[in-house]
């Protein structure tokens, strides 16, 4: 991948907390950090006004799951994304472990 438009990206997010989330994730680009079966989405903010970018089809800027099965030199090589609740309020929920 060598430009933003090329990385994978966020087709859903149900999280109804996120500054972000407002009719889809309107953040520039989200990272995926977290531990064992638990991908979090690093890039949740639960503050009470909305944030983003107005016009943005939000990206997956970094991934830190290299043992996912999508992971790809640290960056994701899915189709697209899904962003919802899982362990935590904010997971990536396409993450599959190797």
């Amino acid at each position: 991948m060598s430009t933003l438009m090329d990385m994978p990206q966020v087709s859903e997010c149900s999280v109804a907390g996120c500054s972000y989330n407002h009719d889809g994730c309107h953040a520039g680009a989200v990272t995926i950090t977290g531990t064992g079966d638990d991908a979090q989405c690093a890039t949740f903010i639960p503050l009470g006004y909305k944030g983003g970018l107005d016009r943005v089809i939000s990206h997956v800027g970094a991934c830190q799951r290299f043992d996912c099965v999508h992971n790809k030199s640290l960056e994701c090589s899915a189709d697209a994304v899904r962003v919802g609740a899982g362990h935590d309020l904010a997971d990536c929920l396409t993450y599959v472990q190797r």
